[in-house]
């Protein structure tokens, strides 16, 4: 792997701020978002850059001409676009830069805006290619046999809602649904007593490919944007009772969380590493295999849950860290999905999001949703105040957060994804 001098470690900027040690975005990073100021209509959204407590506006510092990221990361369909972007952008915010000037006169507090969806997103698809996960929540329900025999040779996923997609810090409403007790003749329509949250990536496409023409292996990274942290919330209940035959519905599509920045693959090479497979299992089928991706298909990324009630809200309480858990985990790589995605044909477009599905760890405590942590429900999970959490209750927050960090190379982040429950909506005839 080779690195340009964009991600140089002893690269400083002139913004102070983008120097310290703790942020999620030194200049080495340099995510792409959409954010607007108070006042500004919907259709008013701008493109911008996180470098350090700011956020850089592209059309004012004159690296851009419109505000339009489906045209940008269009635009940026080559990798020597988009690469040649982040250089310019790179040189206009280092120590003794002439850009500093007008570059100066671009930069907004990243407290004083707005931000919304990093893009808009034309089609959502989310896989399962977190193995403990998987085998976790299998053995919950197939102590026999966790991990169905299809998993270990084919990405699964399954198409699910772009419309309830929503930017980081939107809250929800708790989804009502139709729940059966086991003991019970008929099922009721009911507010969600199970809710919970998955951690996990989402992968933001760029390049689109043709209907009919797959994507292989080597071009797939080439075909994607970068990364987000995605927060794909669940009702486990509702799952329970409607997910057979043809998999997940109503428990699914009432919300997802995406965060606002998106982390390009150029900032992440620093953290790519080899992918681990346990001995023994199948090799990937040749149109999901390549040189490179078995050099440096995963990324070392470090993932984190974090909790905050009501109760903890009130009492002036931060916000308690439940799991963390590493994307190198992951059984399957985001050049996999691409390419097992397209390979019947399928037509991706830019600006479509894939999720990575529930990313755990191999330890318990690593768990990517309460539904491992809780082992279903059956063991609660104590918070430092002595509250317990079974599943989320209405008015919990979750944040996800997630940084890169390696010895020789600048600390990046993703920033946070966050999402507050709020109580059902009243509803004639449920219960």
């Amino acid at each position: 792997m080779s690195f340009d001098d964009t991600l140089d470690p002893a690269l400083r900027s002139w913004l102070e701020s983008a120097n310290a040690a703790d942020t999620d975005f030194p200049i080495q990073n340099l995510p792409f978002g959409r954010f607007r100021l108070a006042g500004e209509t919907a259709s008013a959204w701008r493109i911008g850059v996180a470098i350090g407590d700011q956020v850089l506006d592209l059309r004012r510092a004159g690296l851009i001409e419109h505000g339009d990221m489906a045209r940008l990361m269009s635009a940026s369909a080559s990798v020597a676009d988009r690469r040649a972007l982040r250089r310019a952008i790179s040189a206009g915010l280092r120590e003794g830069s002439a850009q500093r000037a007008t570059f100066s006169e671009a930069l907004l507090p990243q407290a004083a805006v707005q931000m919304g969806l990093p893009c808009e997103i034309g089609d959502y698809t989310d896989f399962y290619t977190g193995i403990h996960h998987a085998t976790t929540v299998g053995k919950l329900f197939r102590p026999e046999a966790p991990l169905l025999p299809n998993y270990k040779w084919v990405p699964i996923g399954y198409h699910g809602r772009a419309s309830s997609i929503v930017a980081s810090g939107q809250d929800f409403h708790r989804p009502l649904g139709q729940v059966k007790a086991a003991d019970a003749e008929a099922p009721v329509l009911r507010p969600s007593g199970r809710l919970d949250y998955e951690l996990e990536l989402g992968i933001v496409m760029a390049r689109p490919n043709a209907l009919g023409e797959p994507v292989p292996m080597a071009a797939a990274e080439d075909h994607v944007f970068g990364l987000t942290l995605l927060n794909d919330w669940s009702a486990r209940d509702l799952q329970a009772w409607e997910y057979q035959p043809l998999g997940p519905f109503l428990s699914k599509n009432f919300a997802s969380t995406v965060s606002p920045w998106i982390v390009t693959l150029e900032a992440l090479q620093p953290f790519r590493a080899p992918p681990e497979r346990p001995a023994g299992d199948p090799l990937p089928l040749p149109y999901l295999d390549s040189p490179y991706n078995r050099e440096a298909g995963a990324i070392d990324i470090t993932l984190e849950v974090w909790l905050q009630t009501a109760a903890m809200r009130r009492a002036g309480l931060a916000a308690q860290r439940l799991s963390t858990s590493n994307y190198r985990d992951a059984y399957w790589t985001l050049a996999q999905l691409v390419a097992h995605h397209t390979v019947n044909g399928c037509n991706l477009r830019s600006g479509d999001l894939l999720g990575t599905g529930t990313l755990s760890g191999p330890q318990p405590d690593q768990a990517g949703s309460l539904l491992e942590l809780s082992l279903g429900g059956q063991q609660p999970v104590t918070l430092a105040n002595g509250e317990q959490r079974r599943f989320l209750e209405d008015g919990d927050s979750v944040i996800l957060r997630a940084y890169c960090e390696r010895d020789g190379h600048r600390r990046i982040g993703f920033g946070e994804c966050i999402g507050t429950v709020l109580p059902a909506r009243q509803l004639e005839g449920a219960t």
